[in-house]
């Protein structure tokens, strides 16, 4: 093909192509930007998030890319987070991190988790004796970690009912399982959906939800943490990972393939998958607000996970939620 341009014509359009190159690098280099983010629980809907909108390229759109660590529970992704070997760990029992904040770790909440505690049950095999709550009394009940959301769930549960009950911690939740149904522990623990199609099975029975504490019930129940020094020197990154997080919990809400990618990620079967939305309600998941700072505060005093409350200047240092 031949051309009539001057090579004054040519040079220019030389120059605009290499510029239109570096213009396309600089983008595919912002847009692989990489965070790298712990996840307690794999498996889980509203903890899974991370994860799910990766799949369906939300956080890619936002010129990010998520190396993905998953962790026994939130204390255990605390500890990488303070060691600085990830960015942010999502889904964290609120109570660790103000107990873990108030020890001087360089931690900072950067957004609200889940509102209460309504993905979290305590089972106990089909066989078992445990008919109700009260029968919790004098047997080992499990939850995580020490300083989980699990952990303070089943202090409230237990203080609610006033129960004379042993927390045993069994680690994960599919360690958990193991230990449940091979006698080890009584009752075990976990969280929707997890073994849901194990119930409907017949295999294990529900015999109380975190729903039905009510202390849990009105305040965030786990956070999104960073470190200070990913704060520092990240944050224009961070501000793009909370605006990809809500998006992402608007597309889990709303578009069928955020369910077909929850199903190749858990492991579930559609009927238990199909399930999720109505159980773990949207409402629970508003990632802007942290929700009964006061009630946080009074509880983690009250279960030792901080010996004394919170200043507002330190409950200012330390809740750094984008705007």
């Amino acid at each position: 093909m031949t051309t009539n341009m001057t090579p004054t014509r040519q040079a220019f359009v030389v120059a605009l192509g290499a510029l239109a190159l570096l213009t396309s690098a600089c983008g595919g280099a912002w847009s692989q930007e990489t965070l790298k983010v712990a996840v307690p629980q794999r498996g889980a809907w509203d903890a899974g998030l991370a994860d799910l909108g990766q799949r369906g390229g939300i956080f890619k759109k936002h010129g990010l890319n998520l190396e993905i660590l998953y962790t026994q529970a939130g204390p255990e992704s605390i500890q990488a987070l303070i060691g600085g070997s990830i960015d942010i760990a999502t889904a964290s029992g609120v109570s660790a991190a103000f107990g873990t904040f108030a020890k001087g770790a360089p931690i900072r909440i950067i957004g609200s988790e889940i509102i209460g505690s309504p993905d979290l049950y305590w089972y106990v095999p089909s066989v078992s004796a445990v008919r109700k709550v009260e029968d919790f009394n004098g047997k080992t009940v499990a939850y995580s970690l020490t300083g989980s959301s699990s952990h303070a769930g089943l202090l409230a549960l237990i203080a609610q009912h006033k129960l004379s009950a042993k927390p045993t911690s069994t680690g994960s939740i599919t360690a958990t399982l193991t230990q449940t149904m091979t006698g080890q522990v009584d009752v075990g623990f976990s969280a929707i959906p997890f073994f849901l199609d194990q119930v409907e099975d017949g295999k294990i029975r529900i015999i109380a939800t975190g729903g039905e504490v009510t202390s849990l019930r009105s305040r965030t129940g786990r956070v999104n943490l960073t470190n200070v020094t990913t704060l520092q020197n990240r944050k224009d990154a961070l501000v793009r990972f909370h605006r990809a997080y809500k998006e992402t919990v608007d597309w889990m809400y709303s578009d069928p393939a955020a369910l077909k990618h929850f199903s190749d990620y858990s492991g579930l079967p559609e009927k238990v998958v199909v399930k999720v939305r109505e159980l773990l309600p949207k409402e629970t998941m508003a990632p802007d607000q942290l929700v009964g700072v006061d009630q946080i505060i009074s509880e983690a005093v009250a279960l030792k996970f901080l010996p004394a409350r919170l200043t507002a200047e330190q409950v200012r240092e330390l809740v750094q939620i984008p705007k």
